[in-house]
């Protein structure tokens, strides 16, 4: 069955471009198309769509706002078309599952590729899970007791996570009441070159570590978190000073870059059994083969579980390889590094 697509977009230009170009897709049958929030709403109860597309710039109420009374009422996977990037992170705040930002090239090749994007974006969204609140685990008492965790400052130790669909907010679930006496973090999360410096810095505000996007040559050190830059393939290094990373362009790997394989194999290699690796949501298979590597040469290994994933790809692949120590609800992965470190520092 074709998925059933609603467009919102208040500019008829691009709501029309849109309608006409995915309706080429034997996959995809568009609906309906909405003017604004209000309108959406309404056709959303009409039509049953299986996937929205949403622009965040529209009139009377915003696609932020929208999204806010939308997913607690019908949970309906959205993604985001936006030209500005922080509006984008908001709405993935907000529900959103993914996001696609608007070409401002208006070459054929641009829209092309923007389309393209569009199109394997709505295909994944489509058996994506959206959850009506924020997953919370009453059983996991130690999550809230993070606030006052503590870690031993440990140099020689280093946490690798990787995510995709759904991984801005699941990254920051994990992330964001760390201690910064927790051993350095190096992330790849897969997202354009002009969304991961407003993530790092949105990562930044909220965690207790601190956050940047990654340069080139940067130390990876307790307390600080480096995320890849967009096009760049981040990979860890050790000097006799410590950890540093790599920051560099090159071709995709696993059809991505940055790669969570390229970080996890590099971790493998350089970090062996001090490394901690975490593939969290995520369409695919990139990052299954580094954490299976990264498990052989010693390395902590936690997967997230299908119940709390947006989409159940990359983990699972990796749980297939034998590449899991083991596996762990969203919820509880932050517990299991603070317990992990803990425990490790008394043996």
């Amino acid at each position: 069955m074709p998925i059933k697509v609603l467009v919102v977009d208040d500019s008829v230009l691009f709501r029309t471009k849109l309608q006409l170009t995915l309706s080429k897709d034997p996959d995809i049958n568009i609906i309906g198309t909405a003017v604004d929030a209000e309108d959406a709403m309404k056709k959303i109860k009409e039509l049953k769509p299986d996937v929205v597309t949403l622009d965040v710039e529209m009139p009377k109420i915003n696609g932020i706002d929208f999204l806010r009374q939308l997913i607690p009422q019908h949970p309906i996977p959205v993604v985001v078309v936006s030209s500005l990037p922080i509006n984008a992170l908001d709405a993935m705040s907000a529900g959103a599952v993914d996001f696609v930002k608007k070409p401002y090239d208006v070459s054929p090749g641009a829209v092309s590729a923007f389309f393209t994007e569009l199109l394997s974006k709505i295909k994944i969204a489509a058996g994506a899970k959206v959850r009506r609140m924020p997953l919370v685990n009453a059983a996991s008492l130690t999550s809230r007791l993070l606030g006052s965790a503590t870690v031993t400052a440990d140099r020689k130790a280093v946490i690798a996570i990787g995510a995709s669909t759904g991984g801005t907010e699941a990254i920051l679930e994990v992330v964001k009441n760390l201690p910064p006496t927790t051993p350095g973090i190096v992330i790849v999360q897969h997202m354009p070159a002009s969304f991961t410096s407003l993530y790092a810095q949105r990562l930044d505000k909220i965690c207790k570590m601190s956050a940047k996007e990654a340069s080139d040559n940067d130390r990876v050190e307790p307390g600080k978190i480096l995320l890849a830059a967009g096009e760049y393939h981040l990979t860890l290094k050790k000097d006799d000073r410590g950890y540093y990373v790599r920051s560099q362009r090159g071709e995709k790997v696993s059809g991505h870059c940055p790669s969570v394989d390229v970080l996890f194999n590099s971790v493998a290699d350089t970090a062996g059994k001090d490394a901690v690796g975490v593939l969290l949501t995520g369409m695919g298979s990139d990052g299954a083969k580094g954490l299976t590597k990264m498990k052989s040469k010693g390395a902590y290994t936690i997967g997230q579980d299908k119940d709390t994933c947006v989409v159940y790809g990359m983990p699972m692949e990796a749980y297939k390889l034998g590449g899991v120590s083991r596996q762990l609800p969203l919820d509880q992965i932050a517990d299991e590094l603070i317990y992990y470190f803990n425990k490790k520092q008394k043996t």
